[in-house]
């Protein structure tokens, strides 16, 4: 069922990233792009860091506040910035670019790579004080969940940022 939360809560964020961030109204609100946030969350988001929090905890076993640390230090030293170079390039295929246009728009054009810095330190903003507590409260069974509840807000920042690109 976190599966099926984090689709459905990519496809809110997108709603309002469309809505509220770009202002685009009921007429011209892009029903397709819903559906492919939609796609990514039930498809990759949830599968993808559902199956992460699985191995950060075969990993890191415990829930201690130390073990909680080291949690996030792999997490978002390691794992935040593949996933989210994976996000845009996967967004970017949904959007029909080949893999050699996805590439270049993300590693070699100037704008693409400060579109992924800026991601990266918002998600640094957000993230570790989130998962500090993730981590430490929450059974490993209610972590996608809860974490796709918290990213709402991430989601449509998402959405706004991979589709602007």
């Amino acid at each position: 069922w976190a599966v099926l939360l984090a689709g459905a809560l990519m496809g809110a964020g997108d709603v309002i990233a469309q809505q509220l961030v770009e202002q685009r109204g009921l007429r011209g609100h892009h029903c397709p792009r819903t559906l492919k946030m939609m796609g990514i969350g039930f498809c990759f988001v949830g599968p993808v860091v559902g199956s992460w929090y699985r191995i950060l905890d075969w990993l890191i076993p415990g829930n201690t506040k130390v073990v909680a640390v080291k949690k996030v230090i792999l997490d978002q030293g390691g794992f935040a910035p593949c996933f989210l170079g994976c996000f845009l390039a996967v967004t970017g295929a949904t959007n029909g670019l080949s893999v050699q246009e996805n590439w270049s728009k993300i590693a070699h054009t100037s704008f693409s790579f400060q579109d992924y810095v800026d991601a990266l330190v918002t998600n640094y903003c957000i993230w570790p004080p989130v998962q500090i507590a993730n981590f430490y409260f929450v059974p490993l069974q209610h972590r996608l969940a809860v974490v796709q509840c918290v990213a709402i807000v991430w989601n449509c920042y998402l959405s706004w940022k991979a589709n602007r690109m």
